[in-house]
Parts: C-alpha cells; structure tokens; sequence
C-alpha cells in the first residue's frame, strides 16, 4: 500500500546515490530537487510543487538516484513502490504521456550535452546539409550500403531540393561500390533486452509491420523527419551522432527494445543515426500506430517509460566517461560501462571479463582517437592487465578497472586535475 511521508523543513527525503525504489507524488508543501551538472560540476536545484512526481527516473530505471531532495516547508508525500505506481496509473494515458516527453526531453538534453562535451559546433544545421553530412561520414570511412541507404532517404524526403541531382549521382557511385562488398550476412546472436516485450508482439497480426534489415544498412538517419519508431524483434542496432565531421557511438540496442519513439513523442527530425549491426528484423510503426498501441495496452507505455529511463541513465554514464580528463581512466570507465551493459553489478564484480569490442568499439565509447585508444589499451596489456584478440578483449581483473576509476575519482573530488 502507499505510504503517507511527513517532513519537516530540513529534512531530506533521498540523497544523491542512494538505492531507493520508491516514486513519491508530493501531495502538499514544497521541496527542493538538488543534482549536479555533468558538464560544469555546479549544483542545480529546483522546486517542486504539489501534485507533481519525483523519483521516478531512477526508481523505473533500477539506478542510484541522481539528485537530492530536501524538504523547504512542512511537506507531505504519498511513496509507492513501481508496482504500486503501475497499477495506480497504468491507465492513465495522458499521465504517461506527458512523463514519457519529460524523460525524451531529458535525453535529448544529455545528447546535447555530449555534443558540448565533444566540441560540436553550435551552429544549427539544417535537416539536408545534415543528411548530406551523414552520407559523406559513411562514404568516407567506406561504408557504402549506409550511404546509399541515406541518399536514398534524402531523396524520398526532400524530392524538390536542388541537391537531387548531385545525390542521385553520389547514389549511383555507392551502390556501385557496395554491391562490390556484398557479402552474406547473417544473424548474430545478442542478448534480448525484453522477454516479455518480445512475446507480446509474437503475433501473427503484427507481421505485417515486419522489417529485415543487412549489417551496415540505415534504418534511421539523423536530421530526417520522424514519423515512425522501432521494436527490435531480433539482431541489434547501433546509435551513431554526428558529431565534428564523425560519426560517434551513442549506445547498442538489442532485441526487446523501441527506438525512434523519441521523435514521434516531441515531433522533432530524428536526433541520430540507427543502423543495422548484424541482420536484425524490426517491427515498423507510425505515428497512429503510437497512439493505439498505448492507449490499447498500457503495458507498453510502461515499458517505453523505463527503457527512457534506462537510456538516460547509461547516456549519463557516458557523459562521466568523456568528463574525464586522463585517457587512461577513461579507456578503464568504458570497461567498467561495459561490465554494467553485461549485467555484472558494478559494486561486487571481479574476476576476468571478457568483451565483444575492439579498438575501436573503445575510442568509439570513450571519444578518444584510435591511435590515443590503442596506446593505452597497450599500456594495460604490457602491465597484464588485459589481452586484445581479434574482436574480444580479455580483462585479467575487473577490480583493476574499478580501482583506476575510484583513484581518479577520489582526486578529483578533492580538486585534482
């Protein structure tokens, strides 16, 4: 049952980091939300009013809360555990709405972030100029059927530009050339993010949104309108933004999990990049679609909510990663991110580990160049702390990672840079 939560002036409600799964509604009275920002390290705070949520990010995402909350006056809250909150308000369509474009506004603001964090420049770039820098990253690092696959959507979406002609003919130039690497492809296993998400739409009725996509093909670019979103039924996706020129690795999605919601959401043009890693079949809905689907089964929204929840917590992860100031914590915070991806709690992991990742995958997480990446990494291996195979690396002991991050994070707690 709900509990009813008194506090005086003073008191605090939760501090940052604690563990505590509960979401509160403040029901009379007024407190603070404090947290700190990533990018400048100062101390935002907030009020919070009656009627409104808190808690609920971290305690749907099964994440150490990220803010404190102290109360300013006499205050009342109602707490509730999430299976309280579901069956509260599953069926509350508005309400899940209205938190699911709070939390995909908040995402998009650690996007922006990261964009900050890499030096993006500020100026605004339009949806075909950005289109057009999309391809040229994937014609440049020689991926051929990713920049047919954007040309071919520039040209769906924008037939009246006068870039068409110099499109078609780059288009015929990369089909060319990708039909030249064509090779068979086939599915990889990965893991499955939502079992019961998946059974769901194990139907006969929804093979008809069915979509199979090759390794390397685009299925959404990064500036292009968004009028359709995504349920992975098998195989993966990777999440790139252009960032300075490059492409950069935002996350990996496997089966069980939405993407592209976002701009269906807020009505905005797709804020990055999603292809095919491997063979992966998609189920493809609109905009209609969104609305039936919540309104006809609660379920999914709530999932949504905390796959939301989740994506904001892990991008936030990797906004700590590219703070850092010494490539070395930096390469170790990416294994760290990595073992917490596999599932291993991060407080009591040790013992080797072994990842699916490259140099590459590493400079891609970190924000690092290649060549800065790979001398590190070899630091580790001379010291024996690693070894790098062909696709995998090997680490000797988990805990070294975590000790190199906490060494560094103590330090920088106490004013060291």
């Amino acid at each position: 049952m709900p509990k009813i939560m008194q506090y005086t002036p003073g008191a605090i409600v939760y501090f940052e980091g604690d563990r505590d799964e509960r979401i509160f509604i403040l029901k009379s009275g007024s407190l603070s939300i404090s947290e700190t920002d990533i990018e400048t390290g100062e101390v935002i705070s907030s009020v919070l009013n009656s009627g409104e949520f808190f808690g609920s990010k971290s305690a749907l995402g099964h994440f150490p809360r990220e803010e404190t909350v102290k109360a300013l006056a006499p205050s009342v809250a109602i707490a509730m555990t999430v299976e309280e909150f579901e069956a509260m308000f599953s069926n509350n369509k508005n309400l899940i709405i209205k938190m699911l474009k709070v939390f995909s506004t908040q995402l998009r603001l650690m996007h922006k972030k990261a964009e900050s964090i890499l030096k993006q420049d500020a100026k605004a770039v339009d949806q075909e100029a950005g289109m057009e820098s999309i391809m040229k990253c994937f014609y440049e690092t020689e991926k051929y059927q990713s920049a047919a696959d954007v040309c071919k959507k520039f040209l769906a979406r924008f037939p009246a530009s006068p870039k068409v002609p110099a499109m078609q003919k780059i288009l015929h130039i990369v089909e060319t050339k990708a039909a030249a690497m064509e090779k068979d492809e086939k599915f990889a296993p990965s893991p499955v993010g939502n079992n019961g998400l998946l059974k769901q739409f194990d139907l006969p009725a929804f093979k008809r949104f069915a979509k199979t996509y090759t390794d390397g093909q685009v299925i959404i670019s990064e500036f292009e309108p968004g009028d359709t979103f995504y349920l992975i039924q098998r195989g993966a996706v990777q999440i790139s933004k252009y960032i300075n020129g490059t492409l950069k690795k935002l996350d990996v999605l496997n089966a069980g999990n939405f993407f592209g919601e976002m701009a269906i959401i807020d009505n905005t043009p797709r804020s990055a990049t999603i292809f095919a890693s491997g063979s992966v079949t998609v189920l493809e809905f609109n905009k209609a679609n969104f609305g039936a689907l919540i309104t006809g089964n609660p379920q999914i929204a709530l999932m949504l909510m905390k796959m939301f929840c989740k994506r904001i917590y892990d991008q936030k992860q990797r906004l700590n990663i590219l703070m850092i100031k010494e490539q070395r914590v930096q390469v170790a915070a990416v294994f760290l991110m990595l073992d917490e991806m596999q599932g291993h709690n991060p407080l009591v992991s040790g013992g080797e580990r072994t990842f699916k990742a490259t140099v590459a995958d590493i400079a891609q997480w970190a924000g690092l160049p290649a060549d800065q990446t790979k001398t590190e990494i070899e630091n580790y291996a001379a010291r024996g702390q690693l070894k790098i195979n062909d696709g995998t690396i090997d680490i000797t002991d988990i805990n070294e990672m975590h000790r190199v991050v906490e060494v560094y994070n103590k330090l920088h707690r106490n004013g060291a840079r």
